[in-house]
Formats: C-alpha cells, sequence, structure tokens
C-alpha cells in the first residue's frame, strides 16, 4: 500500500506538532483553575434553584431549570476530571477566592430580576466563557486534553445561557422597570478584577487591577430562600382547583381527543415540580453532589413537561393564559407545609402512582388513540422521564426506609397532611374556582372545525373532594 503518511492528520487531530510543543499548565496550575471553574458552575447552579420559586415570569423559571441542569452536569465532570489529577481530599468544597465568593452571594442576592438576569447572563456566564477560553490557549492541548475537551463542552452551552440571557435582557430592559444599579455593576466588575478573573490567570501573571478587597452590598444581608411560589399575569388565578384533570381523564366514557387537552393542561401544570423541588435542593444539605445532579436533572425534566403542555396548547389553538387557569396550590401547599424529606415523599408517591397501566402508560395510549400525534409523542417521552425519575426517587429517597411499600406510605402520609385552602382561598376572594374547561374545549372545538360534544363540555368535577390521584379528601379548609 503506497501511503503518503505525511498528509496524514497528526496527534489525532488534536492539533499542531508545533502546537504540542509549546509550553503549557502544570498539573497544579491546571487543577487551581478547574477548582475555579466548578466553584463558578455550582454557584451558577444554587443561585438558578435559589431564585427558581419566587422567580414570576414563566420563561425565566424555565430557563433558570434548563441552567440549572447545564451547571450540575458540567461540576460533575469538573469533579471527576480534578479527582483524575489529585488524590483525594480535592478541597472541591473550598472557596478558592474570597472576592468570588462575594460576587456570586452579590448576584444571588439581587433585590431585582433584571438585576439578577444582568449579573448571572451578563457578567458572570461571559466571565467564566472568557476562563475557560483561556484556559484552552494557555494549557498545552495534547498534555491536557481531557480539560480542554470539557472546556470545550462547557463552552458550547454557556453560549446558548448567554444568548439566552442576552434575549432576556433585552426584553426586560423594554419593559417599565429600574435598570441594573451602576454601583452594583462596578461592584460585579471589582469583584472579578480582585480575583484576577475567574480562571485566576490574570491574578497569577500580576495583573489584577485591583488590590482592595470589594465590600458587599446586597449580600451583606445574610441570603433567605424563598420558597413561596410567585407567577406572572398569565397566570390570573393561580388558586383555581375548579376543574379536576385527572377525573377527567380516567373516565372511560369521555373522548380522547378531549383527554388531551386535560393532558396539556397536567403537564403545563408541572410548572409547579421546579418549584417545589427547588426548595428540597435548597433546604437538603451536605448530600453527595451526585444528589443535587440527580435532583436537578429531574427537576428540568418537570420543565420540559410543562413546555410540552405549553407548546400542545399552542398546537391547539388554545389561549392557556386565557383559558386554562394553571395553579400553583400543589408546591404553594408543599413548600409551606412540609419538611423537604416530606416533600420528597409526595414526590415519590406521586411517581410510583404513574408506574402502573393506569399511569403514563395509560396517558401515552390516549394520545396515540386522539388526532394529536404531538400528544402521543410527548407523553412518550413524558414516560421514559418517569422511569428515569423513579430511580432517581429509589438512589435518593428510599434508602431512608426499610423497604419500597414504607417509603410509599411514608409519602401518602405527608401529602394527606398539606391542607388545600379549597373553600378558604374561596372565601378570601383570592379564587372562585371558576371552571374553566368549557372555554377551553370550545376553543379547541372551533380550531379544529369539530361539533362540541355535550357530555365533555358539561363537565364539572373539581379538587375540593378528590385528590390528583383520585383519592378522596376527607375534608375541605
Amino acid at each position: 500500500m503506497n501511503t503518503n503518511f505525511g498528509k496524514l492528520p497528526r496527534l489525532a487531530g488534536l492539533c499542531s506538532m508545533e502546537r504540542a510543543m509549546g509550553p503549557g499548565l502544570s498539573i497544579d496550575d491546571c487543577v487551581a483553575r478547574l477548582k475555579r471553574y466548578h466553584y463558578a458552575f455550582k454557584r451558577l447552579h444554587e443561585i438558578f434553584l435559589a431564585r427558581l420559586t419566587a422567580e414570576p415570569i414563566y420563561e425565566l423559571k424555565m430557563g433558570f431549570s434548563l441552567h440549572a441542569h447545564y451547571c450540575a452536569e458540567h461540576a460533575t465532570a469538573l469533579r471527576q476530571r480534578v479527582g483524575e489529577m489529585r488524590e483525594p481530599p480535592l478541597g472541591l468544597e473550598v472557596v478558592p477566592d474570597g472576592s468570588l465568593e462575594i460576587f456570586f452571594d452579590e448576584i444571588r442576592s439581587a433585590p431585582t430580576t433584571i438585576e439578577l438576569v444582568y449579573g448571572i447572563y451578563i457578567v458572570a456566564v461571559p466571565a467564566l466563557m472568557v476562563g475557560l477560553k483561556k484556559h484552552m490557549q494557555d494549557t498545552n492541548p495534547l498534555a491536557d486534553a481531557p480539560s480542554v475537551r470539557l472546556c470545550r463542552f462547557a463552552l458550547l452551552e454557556l453560549e446558548d445561557m448567554a444568548t439566552f440571557g442576552t434575549q432576556a435582557m433585552l426584553a426586560l430592559l423594554k419593559a417599565p422597570t429600574s435598570k441594573p444599579s451602576v454601583a452594583w455593576v462596578e461592584l460585579l466588575n471589582d469583584c472579578l478584577r480582585t480575583a484576577g478573573g475567574l480562571s485566576g490567570a490574570r491574578q497569577v501573571n500580576g495583573a489584577s487591577g485591583a488590590t482592595r478587597t470589594p465590600v458587599r452590598h446586597y449580600s451583606a444581608e445574610r441570603f433567605v430562600y424563598d420558597k413561596v411560589p410567585k407567577r406572572d399575569v398569565r397566570f390570573p388565578d393561580p388558586y383555581n382547583m375548579g376543574v379536576n384533570a385527572e377525573v377527567f381523564l380516567y373516565d372511560e366514557k369521555m373522548p380522547a381527543d378531549a383527554k388531551v387537552l386535560m393532558m396539556f393542561y397536567k403537564r403545563l401544570r408541572e410548572i409547579d415540580v421546579p418549584e417545589m423541588m427547588a426548595s428540597i435542593i435548597m433546604e437538603t444539605p451536605g448530600k453527595p453532589w451526585t444528589y443535587y445532579r440527580d435532583m436537578t436533572r429531574q427537576l428540568w425534566d418537570e420543565a420540559r413537561h410543562a413546555m410540552m403542555g405549553e407548546v400542545g396548547f399552542e398546537k391547539l389553538g388554545v389561549d392557556w393564559p386565557k383559558n386554562v387557569m394553571v395553579n400553583f396550590t400543589w408546591s404553594l401547599g408543599l413548600n409551606t407545609q412540609l419538611t423537604p424529606m416530606e416533600r420528597h415523599g409526595v414526590l415519590y408517591f406521586i411517581e410510583q402512582g404513574l408506574m402502573p397501566k393506569n399511569g403514563k402508560r395509560y396517558e401515552w395510549e390516549v394520545g396515540l388513540k386522539s388526532h394529536c400525534a404531538l400528544s402521543g409523542l410527548f407523553q412518550d417521552y413524558d414516560w421514559a422521564d418517569e422511569v428515569l425519575h423513579a430511580r432517581i426517587g429509589r438512589d435518593w429517597y428510599l434508602k431512608e426506609f426499610k423497604n419500597a411499600s414504607q417509603g410509599v406510605e411514608y409519602g401518602d402520609k405527608c401529602w394527606s397532611k398539606v391542607l388545600m385552602g379549597w373553600r378558604e382561598w374561596r372565601d378570601q376572594g383570592l379564587t372562585q374556582h371558576r371552571n374553566w374547561w368549557r372555554n377551553c374545549y370550545l376553543q379547541a372545538c372551533e380550531k379544529a372545525g369539530t361539533q362540541p360534544d355535550p357530555a365533555v363540555l358539561s363537565y364539572n368535577t373539581s379538587y375540593e373532594q378528590v385528590r390528583a390521584d383520585l383519592k378522596n379528601i376527607s375534608g375541605s379548609a
């Protein structure tokens, strides 16, 4: 075989021979930088979850859910890489720089949405991108190829985060709201200068640009996690429990096409699961990092499910902010009445109820029977996600019990403890539990060009006495 070896890519295509023969970071310097990137991803993960529940804007809740997942995954990869280069203890829980600690504390404590978004996406994310690019520039691409790979993958998703943040910032600036404080923005930049950037490279090279310790502003007061869910104006009746989706869905007499609407409602209503799961994660310290990674993955999946409902209503031509009253009563009740462990118990109990044939499989079959192929597709993936979530529950919840049945029983009892103030909310004028189903169904029929079914149109069962798992409620407040 007459092969011209000189034209074959050398060094597996990683880089040129000249680049590989150049200088690079020592193991000590490389690990020091990786720890700072890890710290940045871990703090951003915390900030996203710390602010998700009380953030009213729907798109930001969804974005925070996704980006928390990204940060958890990249933090996990960096932890593994550091473990490949150093023997324990790895020092991954040590704050690498006091100015970086102030930097992220300030963003977490930002008092307004616009400052929060600015701090995360306009300052922190770009600074992290600069650090990762600097690492790729300074390290030897052959000797440190595993780290370069992590940096490249992280930059892909950081680019997406930066794009989302820029678009969000432009939209927020058009709204009648205050701009970020100039002094506060300068404080963030001062923190980065003092720390030598997120990588610390400028500090190492003697070009820090600042010598004094930054003075805390918003973070001078201790941060308090707000676990009370909040919603924007597209959720005008968040206490509404007037339409029991499950009773309708499992009624054999109801047609599949109408059940699809209820399933899209159930999916969109899952916005309350990230709101609740964020509270579990935020209020459960001291777990192994893989616990937080797995729980954040599930949180993101639940946000995806909510967006599936949003897309489904859009597909069927239903104006959901007007004709579908998506409530937050579940996350409100669990977050304010139960401990984190009790909330996890309720979550696991519900997940187990979704695994039998009358659970997610049933919803998928309904989607296939309908004239909405999108519903069948979404339910197929929703079902697959629940299999993963059941595994996460077994890994991190069931280990606290002697057996699975004990864990399920505990979750059932915890849910029974939650008092849904059905009558109280009505009497306080917070909601009239209006039956919104009629308008939703009529609009879907109009868009599809079909005649409404009188039996479907007259559906009028609420959550006053029947829980979402079809268990009767002994009484309502």
